[in-house]
Formats: structure tokens, C-alpha cells, sequence
């Protein structure tokens, strides 16, 4: 087997993605130029003030980045043009009409060219300002959508959500698509566009009363999370994911129509190189916090399966889906992938802390002062409420002391107060926000994932090049070797 058809199957293709600066969008550009030159263009919409901007912005946040070490090393001299003449930046905004696309004369040149758009513009944070979650999850979404909709050449629409729309479910998670205004409650429907509605009223109340940045910004988070709760979703984050999955389902006409969800994404696993990662992410500000020191317990079922998947898995998965899928207008489909590792190959919370203790022991961290951190076995709560009557013994309580020592002094204190305050704060509001993840009794069931892998080596893609099977991951060699040390290298310098 040789990768001859899905080099020939790229070749001359143009692809609209967006989220461009994000993560596994970059991942997978970085993919696509070292699987194919001879694509046509890969054009990238990023949030800008201008082009000129947006052309800064793909230098800096993508190109420049160490994931393009194997290409920039392999074209030498010739990257920079070869990246200018495949690779351009778009200055624009999913969350406006038309994409934020003032151009009328590069819209149209774009919609006359455009042959597939993978969307994996996100914000994931779990708690985000619900107008913000909205506009980009949800109704971001559905305008890339109905841009794509209208490109001449339009043959496939791949779509990046996350597994855990699911919500809390337990048992065996399976790949099914969500109907229009589905809830996770069951006991009614949601109408998006009136949630849109609903909470364009509650921002304007804000702003007509006159209420301070600060206060908006904290009162549409807790909006966020309150209408999230009421239709069955623990957080944000997945709320407006799932909204966005049922706008795509219901509106995307005869566009083939491709859904990945990942699980918790973590570093490259084989390509371009190991270990490579940006920021901390998910899990990976556990393994950092205990690392040095900061933490030593933490709420949890050591049961509960922590569903990892390196990134370069997710792009095998997302490269494979768009040959097969490519141009299936006759059968109108949507299809749905969990990208995961919970039922064919599950790491446990326990597994992953042996992992880590294991790591950090034969390789401490070294604190500001130079000196190697101790770290012991991290003790996990089996009740939230337990942990957080820890923290009140513990942290609260005396920090009620400092504020009242604080006043008698004449403020002496203040800013110690301010600064303990705002980290207890924040460590009971993340306890809080991962409770349904640390406590997660679901399994991710991949069969469709299986089909595609089965497909493919029928088609004769190479599954070696184009490894997208949780099976192969050996956690041990690859927590401890590959995943720890990037983060470590690459992560925490992000």
C-alpha cells in the first residue's frame, strides 16, 4: 500500500478552515502541506483587524510554530514561498454574517473555489459568557455552514464537535446524531433560535441598566451555565456544541456533512514528531499542579475512564473521513466519529495517576529556588462534598482569620488576602466544573470509526501513515516517554 490515493485525492483541492490558530487546526494543516504540495490552497480565516493582520497572525501563531520544524526543515530556503503561494489568511469572523467577509470580490472568489470546509473554530471554555458560546458554537457553526453552502464546488462539509455532548451519561456512549431542539432531559424541546433571542434580552437588560464590563462578563457566564443545566448539559462549552450539531443536522440540505468528536485531545503521538502539544490542556493542568507540588488531592473516582486521544490520531481520522466522504451528495449523509480510546483501549484516572506519580519520581520538577519537588501518591475524594469540607477546614476558615487580622491592621495584609482568596476561589469553582468529568461513567462506543478504518484499508490507505486505532497506544510508553515530556518542552512554554 502506498499513500498515492490520497495524495492524488488532495491534489488540487482548495479548503476553507477555520479556527486556523487553534490546536488540531493547526495540526492538520501542517498534515495536509506535508502530505500534498500540490494542493491548491488552504485558506484560513482568522480573526483580525485586516489581512495584513491575518497574514501576521498565521506567521506567528501557525507557521513560526515548532510543528512546522519537519517541513520547514525538509523545503529549506523554500518554505517561506512555498507557504505563501499554498497557504492564505482570511480576515474574518464566524460569528458575523457572511463570515465577518467584507471583500464582496474575495467572498465570491472564495465561493467559486472552496471544495471542502472543516470548521473547528471553538471556544472550549467549560464556563465562556453565553453570548460569546452562542455566537461561535452554535451560530458560528451554522454561518460556516450556510457559506458553504453557497461555493460552486462545495463537496463536503467536516465539522469539529467534541464527544462529551453527550452530557452525564453513563454506559455505552453511542455515535448518534442529535435532532432539532433535542434536550439531554428528554421532558422538553429547545427552540435555538428563541435561545438566541432570550439571550440577546438578558445582555441588553444588562447594558441598559448600565451594568460595569465586570458585571456582564460575570453575569452571562452564570446565564450560560444556568441554561445549560435546565436542558440537561453540565457546562457551556458542550451546551452550545450540541446546539451547533443540531443546526448543521437539520440545514445542511444535500451537503455530506461529517462530524468528528474527540475526546480530551492530547499531544502528537507519532507525526509530524512526538510529544508535540500547545498550552496546558484539560488533564494536563493536573499533571503540571502536582508536578510541582500544588497538588495532593483532588475529588475523583479512580475508576472513572479518562478518555485521552493524541491529536495526530483525531487529524489520521479527520484526512481519512474527508477521502471517503468527498462528494456523497447522493446520499445526503451525516455521519458521526467518536475519536476515542474509552472502549477499545480505557486508561482510568487510577492508571493515569500510577502514570504521572511514576514520572514526576524519576524526574522531579524543579522549582524557581533550583531545588527537586517531593511528590507523593495523589489521594482522590470519592465525594465532592468531602473535598470541598476539606477546603473550608483547611484554606476558608483561616483565610476568614487573615480578613479579620487584614482590618485590625489597617489593610497590612490586603493583598496576601486578595491573592489566597482568588486561588481558593478558583480551585473550588474547577472542582465544580470537572466534577462530571472526574466522575464520568461513560464509554465512547467508535463502531462508525471502526467502518471508516475498515473502508480505508479496502480503498488501500496506508493505516500505518494514516493511524487513527486506539489499540496501538501503549499509555505507559506513551504518558511517560511522549505526552509528559512534551508538555513539560512544549506546553508550558505556550
Amino acid at each position: 500500500m502506498d499513500l498515492d490515493n490520497v495524495t492524488k485525492f488532495l491534489q488540487g483541492k482548495t479548503i476553507l478552515v477555520t479556527g486556523a490558530t487553534g490546536f488540531l487546526a493547526k495540526v492538520f494543516i501542517e498534515k495536509i502541506l506535508r502530505l500534498q504540495l500540490n494542493v491548491n490552497k488552504l485558506h484560513l480565516l482568522l480573526r483580525t483587524s485586516n489581512d495584513k493582520f491575518a497574514t501576521q497572525r498565521l506567521k506567528d501563531e501557525i507557521i513560526s510554530t515548532e510543528l512546522f520544524r519537519i517541513l520547514r526543515d525538509k523545503w529549506g530556503s523554500k518554505f517561506d514561498a512555498l507557504i505563501s503561494s499554498k497557504v492564505i489568511a482570511v480576515e474574518g469572523d464566524i460569528s458575523s454574517e457572511n463570515l465577518g467577509l467584507e471583500d464582496s470580490k474575495l467572498r465570491e472568489e472564495l465561493r467559486k473555489e472552496i471544495e471542502i470546509v472543516v470548521n473547528s473554530a471553538a471556544t472550549t471554555s467549560f464556563n465562556e459568557r453565553y453570548d460569546v458560546a452562542l455566537g461561535i458554537n452554535t451560530f458560528g457553526a451554522f454561518n460556516v455552514l450556510n457559506f458553504g453552502k453557497k461555493c460552486d464546488k462545495i463537496k463536503l462539509f467536516l465539522h469539529i464537535s467534541t464527544a462529551y455532548v453527550c452530557g452525564e451519561k453513563a454506559d455505552m456512549i453511542l455515535e448518534k446524531r442529535f435532532y432539532m431542539g433535542e434536550t439531554l432531559k428528554g421532558t422538553h424541546s429547545i427552540n435555538i433560535f428563541e435561545e438566541k433571542r432570550t439571550m440577546e434580552e438578558q445582555l441588553a437588560q444588562l447594558q441598559y441598566h448600565g451594568a460595569p464590563d465586570k458585571a456582564i462578563k460575570s453575569s452571562m457566564k452564570e446565564f450560560g451555565l444556568e441554561r445549560a443545566k435546565l436542558n440537561g448539559w453540565p457546562n457551556t462549552y458542550v451546551f452550545t456544541k450540541a446546539m451547533g450539531e443540531m443546526l448543521l443536522g437539520h440545514f445542511k440540505g444535500d451537503l455530506p456533512l461529517v462530524i468528528i468528536r474527540p475526546t480530551m485531545i492530547a499531544s502528537t503521538y507519532k507525526q509530524p514528531f512526538p510529544g508535540w502539544i500547545e498550552g496546558v490542556r484539560t488533564f494536563d493542568s493536573f499533571i503540571v499542579s502536582y508536578g510541582k507540588g500544588k497538588l495532593t488531592c483532588f475529588p475523583a473516582n479512580p475508576n472513572t475512564i479518562i478518555d485521552v486521544i493524541p491529536v495526530d490520531m483525531v487529524v489520521n481520522a479527520m484526512v481519512v473521513a474527508m477521502k471517503v466522504h468527498y462528494a456523497e451528495r447522493q446520499h445526503a449523509c451525516e455521519t458521526i466519529y467518536h475519536v476515542s480510546s474509552s472502549f477499545r483501549n480505557p486508561l482510568t484516572l487510577s492508571d493515569l495517576r500510577n502514570l504521572f506519580h511514576c514520572y514526576f519520581i524519576r524526574n522531579p520538577w524543579i522549582d524557581a529556588n533550583g531545588l527537586r519537588v517531593k511528590v507523593g501518591q495523589l489521594t482522590f475524594f470519592s465525594k465532592v462534598n468531602r473535598f470541598l469540607l476539606l477546603m473550608q477546614l483547611k484554606y476558608v476558615l483561616p483565610l476568614k482569620v487573615l480578613y479579620l487580622v487584614n482590618i485590625l491592621c489597617c489593610q497590612r495584609f490586603k493583598k496576601i488576602y486578595k491573592n489566597l482568596n482568588r486561588k481558593i476561589n478558583f480551585i473550588i469553582q474547577l472542582v465544580k466544573l470537572y466534577e462530571p468529568y472526574t466522575f464520568f461513567l461513560g464509554s465512547f462506543n467508535d463502531e462508525n470509526l471502526v467502518e471508516l478504518q475498515r473502508v480505508a484499508e479496502e480503498q488501500g490507505i496506508d493505516l500505518v501513515e494514516f493511524n487513527f486505532d486506539c489499540r496501538s497506544i501503549e499509555w505507559e510508553e506513551y504518558m511517560t516517554n511522549i505526552h509528559i515530556p512534551g508538555l513539560l518542552k512544549y506546553g508550558i512554554k505556550s
